[in-house]
């Protein structure tokens, strides 16, 4: 008898397996008869044809939202589920001491946890159109291999486990009927080797039944160390099955990609399904972008994303930033640090001045709510906004982008180390014969910008006006050869940063 049940057991599985197979061999024959109806093949050449979509280039600001399985421990950051496994990080202790050793509770079982009993997408969407946001892209899968959607690949998703319910559709409908775009991010790339560490000692990983979650568990490094370890064509394929699936389910306009899809062995993969997606929104007639890091893509073929970072200069691709209101975590933890709302827009202005737009996130709790301190913030960029967005809506770079003694730093992962922007540091947008003037603190009763003399770029264009966005303050105003002077009878009404509306004869 015992024979036979595990005769049926292996049979059942192969059965499984084969089917899964079908599945993903189906979605990406699927995949090929898109590209293979054009107007996009899969080669960067085609691709390079590829230009980015107004609504995206007029959007400005966006949120973005890292919500899953690791906002129960809550603690560290959204990397909870790897670092539970390295034995030389402090998560590791934290979850022996907290919840028991690994093989015992591994990351699984914080799935049945995760109930999501207050999540309301209705009202997450009503506060980001508050917040003035135009787009807004929930993370489907991250690297813990746990997907946020109904995906056809896995058992292991919070539409089959946990809160049994499909987030990103629910949420797709409720920011839609907002009137803002749908984005998603997939992390799925780095799922390759995320949970490593729970193959080098006793773990949860190591058992077989756990395999939809955890597999494949790679070695991060080849042996040498030297170089990253290289996905199978199994993997790869798994990978653009999936992500084809979530454009096919939920049409979003933006796909964001982490940075790990660099990997040489995934370029005929992203060419596929660029060409694919691309295709797709061709026949939807609707505009489509791709966010990519470093240089997995070539520069004309998506839009670049920099990770808690700026540029120190305009860049002619339009590009984007993405930045958390937390300091230390993507996700939601206990004792997170919080940006404050006065250097997130004067990061926006920043960044819109430079041909960019700021995808912000935030981290719900487990139970799906928003942590106050965060809808405040959201609530104060919202206000500014109502008041200034005609400066960052719909603009486009000025022939500088600004001035000021203020050092920006180029690059990812600088946002933390900036120095704070004061009144004398000026950005400049332009919407049509209308320039925005944006000093970035209360430049006093007096605003002297250097780029905008009479040998400057106005290159003798003749001002008619100078308003202060939100005031009713008449303002006084000189060009000289040097310097526009503006002055100001009053400080302005904002709370952040101050838009001056130059008009012109």
């Amino acid at each position: 008898m015992r024979k036979l049940a595990a005769l049926a057991l292996i049979s059942a599985l192969a059965c499984a397996a084969q089917t899964y197979k079908q599945r993903v061999e189906a979605a990406l024959a699927a995949a090929d008869k898109t590209v293979a109806k054009g107007p996009f093949t899969a080669t960067w050449n085609s691709l390079s044809a590829y230009n980015v979509p107004a609504w995206y280039l007029n959007a400005k600001f966006g949120i973005f939202i890292h919500w899953g399985a690791y906002s129960v421990p809550a603690f560290g950051s959204e990397w909870y589920p790897r670092n539970m496994y390295q034995v030389d990080q402090r998560e590791f202790q934290h979850h022996i001491q907290t919840f028991g050793p690994q093989f015992q509770f591994g990351y699984k079982d914080f799935i049945p946890r995760f109930k999501a009993e207050k999540f309301n997408p209705a009202e997450w969407a009503a506060l980001f159109r508050k917040s003035g946001a135009k787009y807004v892209v929930p993370v489907a899968e991250h690297h813990d291999g746990f997907p946020m959607y109904d995906c056809s690949f896995t058992d292991w998703s919070a539409a089959k486990m946990g809160p049994h319910r499909d987030v990103v559709g629910e949420l797709a409908k409720a920011v839609r009927a907002e009137g803002m775009v749908l984005g998603v991010s997939s992390h799925r790339a780095e799922h390759w080797w995320f949970y490593d560490g729970g193959r080098k000692f006793p773990s949860d990983v190591q058992d077989p039944k756990n395999a939809g979650l955890y597999a494949p568990a790679q070695p991060e490094k080849t042996p040498d160390g030297k170089s990253e370890s290289s996905p199978d064509p199994e993997f790869l394929n798994d990978w653009l099955a999936r992500t084809t699936e979530l454009v096919d389910k939920y049409h979003p306009q933006l796909v964001w990609f982490d940075w790990w899809i660099e990997q040489p062995v995934f370029q005929p993969y992203l060419q596929r399904f660029a060409a694919f997606y691309y295709n797709r929104g061709a026949e939807w007639n609707k505009g489509v972008a791709i966010n990519y890091k470093k240089e997995s893509f070539p520069a004309h073929t998506a839009v670049l994303d920099i990770e808690r970072g700026k540029l120190d200069k305009v860049r002619d691709q339009f590009w984007q930033t993405d930045t958390s209101v937390g300091l230390k975590s993507w996700g939601y933890i206990d004792g997170e640090k919080f940006r404050t709302a006065d250097s997130l827009v004067d990061d926006l202005v920043d960044i819109v001045s430079k041909n960019g737009t700021l995808l912000l996130n935030i981290g719900p709790r487990s139970d799906g709510t928003i942590p106050e301190e965060v809808q405040t913030i959201l609530l104060a960029i919202g206000r500014w906004l109502a008041v200034n967005g005609e400066a960052i809506y719909g603009t486009r770079p000025f022939e500088v982008y600004g001035e000021g003694p203020t050092e920006v730093l180029a690059g990812g992962f600088t946002d933390a180390k900036s120095q704070p922007f004061t009144g004398q540091d000026i950005r400049y947008t332009t919407k049509g014969e209308t320039l925005y003037m944006i000093a970035l603190d209360w430049p006093g009763a007096e605003l002297r910008a250097k780029s905008l003399g009479t040998k400057g770029p106005l290159k003798g264009r003749k001002i008619r006006g100078v308003t202060l966005l939100g005031s009713q303050s008449k303002l006084k105003w000189k060009q000289a050869e040097d310097a526009l002077t503006v002055t100001s009878p009053a400080r302005g009404s904002g709370e952040f940063a101050f838009v001056y509306k130059i008009e012109f004869e």
